[in-house]
């Protein structure tokens, strides 16, 4: 058995991750395990490489950056990256405290979004081939090397950044899924966003005033500072929430209301916004940063004839993988034409993650925080 080399976690749960996140198994050779997952890969590598990677160890506590060997030789339809930077989600955070939707356990490298430059693809993958720069969608997103499989990534031009490129995919994808798809936006209409300085936020506003062109884009946060950022990135009124009443806001700017409603705060938030949805309106049901889920009052969807609408993007990798591609596709599409611009406040090293974290948890950040591998 000692010719034979470690297995991490989030290999053999490889098949469950890919039909999670459709996003292709990842591969990270991570150290010494104590679930039984030891010494069940024969080690097929000829040369070897080391990448640092950090380690969830134990739920709840910081990151470890470890030291790690490369994987062996890849498998049908796989790439190898160079990780240049990773984004940081929410549900990063919720994995690493053990209350992810799919539980992994510890070792395991967290991270679900990043940017990088293609080292190396399996024969059979045609569509991209190193040197490529790609942005990706897969678990393990925290280290300088990743492995996984190609429909998991996007080609990104030479314009955009490994750190913009570390900001998009989530943000936008989400944020097109349920202005375009979901809420059926119509160029003219007014939109109300909340959380508006939010990663997903921020791409709404940017989205709903640039491509989909919106008559009013209406923004909503909770400082003053986040007010003035995203009317510079698009928001044509912003609303302190801390300081102004939602329903008399909007009306103030668009007596009609507010025809889509782009809500990820959920609490007091959702039922103020819900009071001030428009004839027909369509209220986009995006998360609950505040941690309270509202209970919907229907008499309210009844008498405007209005509609709440779900939206759980990463649930179309799922069930419709062509819509999923298609949101990233468009968005793309649209940052190459120059009409959309992804915005991040903060980089951290890897070194610094931890940092990046705490960052994030004393509510100092702005649009998406990433980290740079190099």
């Amino acid at each position: 058995m000692s010719s034979l080399i470690r297995c991490p976690p989030e290999r053999i749960l490889r098949p469950l991750m890919k039909s999670y996140l459709a996003g292709g198994a990842v591969k990270n050779t991570h150290g010494s395990s104590s679930h039984g997952f030891a010494n069940l890969i024969p080690n097929r590598v000829s040369s070897k490489r080391f990448y640092r990677a950090a380690v969830c160890t134990e739920f709840g506590k910081p990151l470890e950056i470890e030291k790690r060997e490369s994987e062996e030789e890849l498998s049908s339809g796989e790439v190898r990256v160079q990780v240049s930077a990773s984004g940081i989600n929410f549900g990063d955070l919720l994995m690493m405290l053990g209350q992810y939707q799919v539980k992994v356990p510890p070792p395991f490298t967290p991270g679900s979004e990043f940017a990088g430059t293609v080292l190396e693809v399996a024969e059979d993958v045609k569509d991209l081939k190193p040197g490529t720069r790609v942005a990706g969608r897969m678990l393990g997103a925290f280290s300088e090397e990743i492995i996984g499989t190609s429909d998991g990534m996007w080609e990104i031009p030479d314009s955009m950044s490994f750190e913009e490129a570390a900001s998009f995919v989530f943000s936008y994808g989400t944020a097109f899924m349920g202005l375009k798809k979901r809420a059926n936006l119509q160029a003219g209409e007014t939109v109300l966003v909340t959380a508006a300085a939010g990663a997903t936020g921020l791409a709404a506003v940017d989205l709903a005033s640039h491509v989909f062109e919106s008559s009013t884009v209406i923004g909503a946060c909770g400082s003053e500072e986040k007010c003035e950022l995203i009317k510079q990135r698009g928001a044509h009124h912003a609303i302190n929430y801390k300081k102004e009443e939602i329903k008399s806001s909007v009306m103030n700017i668009s007596p009609h209301g507010a025809d889509v409603i782009f809500e990820a705060v959920g609490g007091k938030i959702f039922k103020e916004c819900l009071r001030s949805i428009a004839w027909e309106g369509r209220l986009l049901v995006v998360g609950f940063a505040s941690g309270e889920i509202p209970k919907i009052p229907a008499n309210h969807l009844l008498v405007k004839n209005a509609s709440a609408v779900g939206l759980y993007w990463g649930a179309y990798a799922m069930q419709d993988s062509h819509t999923f591609d298609w949101s990233i596709q468009e968005c793309m599409r649209h940052y190459k034409a120059g009409k959309i611009n992804p915005y991040y406040s903060a980089t951290f090293s890897l070194d610094r993650i931890n940092d990046a974290f705490q960052f994030i948890k004393d509510r100092k950040s702005t649009g998406k925080v990433v980290i740079t591998m190099r």
